[in-house]
């Protein structure tokens, strides 16, 4: 595959020696990192090795990868051997796509509190959906969920929201039978709204009252409670939407579904189309707008682009991928057996390990002949950040 002709760590290269400068102080160790692997990955940086064909004798060198999941190169690997492990969890139903985010306000408190409210998105989320698939008024199941983490919209703005991929019905309480939604409609989305709400501002007070959550700058007066309570009485009174689309046409469909979603970063190498002297222009989606008009392109400083990019660094061992129900670790595979068996069909033929890189680069492109590393060399970096003491504040 050739290379884009722009690329998230060509803009780092160029502007983040003078961006890292100018924000000494106000960045965390973990977007120092993300830049530094992201600026190194497959350079002779990391280090590498090179390749000869056994039978044309053609050569070429090959370096190694950062292997950050917020870098752009590094995803495809990683997002096909997760997808080949789900491939033998997914049963003979429709399968729908249910979209959980949170207002505007919520958004900014998650800003600089990511991890104990993304994790609280996450609980709400599934929460929410496991306790009305069980309502015998509903469906009266046991349902599995697969769940995403998101934190972007497509300008790169801060949208957290979590995307679940959801069978169509799931085990009866009692386990005995395979209990189907109907073809098109899951759950109610106004009563999950209403559910998500209440869980989600249950447990954001919690959050507050233990002090765990932190406010800065004009946000400081959010730390007294009475403020932070007149801070969420408008959403406690707003509308929280919850989005449920139609199911997908078939098995093969869902992984494609996932394959867009689980493993991509905030913007990708190909949405990028220039970068000069006025800023970084790429593409992107504006929703508000229909058809062929959604379509637009928007240029930022590149200091503001690299600032927007770094938002969506995650906490450090941050799970963005989590399975709840039927699918959650440990008993797994035993639930997806035991809905084989109500729904009478038999287990999918056991799929190959798909190839790593490594072994998808064996051929020679010149003669189709074996290529054989020849020697391999060590990086002269690792991929890391500078010493912390070199960007403590003040």
């Amino acid at each position: 595959m050739s290379r884009p002709h722009l690329e998230i760590a060509d803009i780092l290269r160029r502007h983040g020696v003078a961006w890292r400068a100018a924000q000494a102080g106000h960045v965390s160790l973990g977007q120092l990192k993300v830049m530094s692997a992201i600026e190194t990955c497959r350079t002779a940086a990391l280090g590498g090795h090179v390749e000869a064909c056994e039978g044309c004798r053609h050569t070429r060198v090959a370096y190694n990868s950062c292997r950050n999941r917020h870098c752009p190169k590094c995803q495809g690997a990683a997002a096909r051997e997760w997808l080949a492990a789900r491939a033998a969890d997914l049963l003979p139903v429709g399968y729908f796509h249910v979209l959980f985010t949170v207002p505007a306000e919520i958004a900014d408190i998650a800003f600089t509190n990511k991890a104990p409210v993304y994790d609280l998105l996450f609980r709400a989320a599934s929460e929410t959906m496991l306790t009305i698939a069980a309502d015998p008024r509903h469906l009266g199941a046991r349902i599995g969920i697969t769940a995403v983490l998101h934190t972007w919209g497509s300008a790169l703005t801060h949208h957290p929201h979590v995307r679940m991929i959801v069978p169509g019905g799931g085990i009866s309480l009692d386990s005995t039978r395979w209990v189907s939604s109907r073809p098109a409609f899951l759950l109610p989305v106004h009563v999950l709204g209403k559910l998500f709400r209440r869980l989600f501002l249950t447990g954001l007070t919690a959050l507050h009252v233990a002090g765990r959550l932190r406010f800065f700058g004009d946000r400081a007066g959010l730390s007294d409670p009475q403020a932070f309570e007149r801070h969420l009485a408008p959403v406690r009174a707003a509308k929280w939407v919850v989005y449920s689309k139609p199911p997908f046409d078939g098995p093969e469909a869902v992984l494609a579904y996932l394959s867009r979603y689980t493993h991509h970063v905030a913007i990708s190498n190909r949405r990028l189309i220039g970068m000069d002297q006025d800023g970084i222009t790429f593409r992107y989606k504006d929703y508000r707008r229909d058809g062929d008009a959604r379509h637009r392109t928007m240029t930022l400083w590149a200091d503001e682009f690299i600032r927007r990019f770094l938002v969506h660094v995650l906490p450090r061992g941050f799970h963005r991928i989590r399975h709840y129900g039927l699918l959650a670790t440990g008993r797994c595979k035993a639930n997806i057996a035991r809905a084989r068996e109500l729904l009478a069909v038999p287990a999918p033929p056991v799929v190959p390990k798909p190839a790593s890189s490594a072994e998808r680069r064996t051929l020679c492109p010149c003669c189709g002949g074996r290529m054989l590393m020849i020697e391999s060399f060590k990086g002269t970096v690792r991929a890391r950040a500078p010493p912390s003491h070199r960007w403590r504040a003040g």
